[in-house]
C-alpha cells in the first residue's frame, strides 16, 4: 500500500472514533510517516506532546502535539486489509488516550495496548 493510499485510510479510521473521543483533543496534528526516525518497524505510533493532565499553563503560541502513525510498521504487522484496519484503528485510540494522559499499563487493562 502506498502513502496515499494509508494515510486515506488513516483518516478513514480517525472518522470512525467516538465523537466523544476526538472532540476534546485541541492542538493536535495527524502526521502519517513511513517509519520512526530509528527506523526499526516494532514501533507503530507515537504521541509526541504534554498529556492534557500534566499541562500547565497553556495557550497561543503553543506549537501542536503530533500523534504519529507508522505506515511501513503497520504494513509489516499485517497480512490483510481488515487488521490494517484494525491495527491503525487500534494504534489511533492507543496514542489519543496518552494525550488525555493514560499511560500505557491502564491502555495494557484496557485491552488497547
Amino acid at each position: 500500500m502506498n502513502a496515499e493510499e494509508f494515510e486515506a485510510l488513516v483518516i478513514e479510521e480517525l472518522d470512525q472514533l467516538p465523537d466523544d473521543m476526538v472532540d476534546g483533543l485541541d492542538n493536535v496534528i495527524f502526521v502519517v510517516e513511513d517509519r520512526p526516525e530509528d527506523g526499526s518497524l516494532g514501533l507503530l505510533g507515537l504521541y509526541d506532546g504534554v498529556a492534557v493532565t500534566e499541562r500547565g499553563s497553556y495557550g497561543m503560541g503553543e506549537l501542536p502535539d503530533r500523534i504519529i502513525i507508522y505506515r511501513e510498521p503497520h504494513l509489516e504487522q499485517c497480512e490483510t486489509l481488515d487488521e490494517l484496519r484494525d491495527e491503525v484503528h487500534t494504534t489511533l485510540v492507543h496514542e489519543i488516550a496518552h494525550f488525555y494522559g493514560i499511560d500505557d499499563e491502564q491502555l495494557h487493562e484496557l485491552g488497547w495496548a
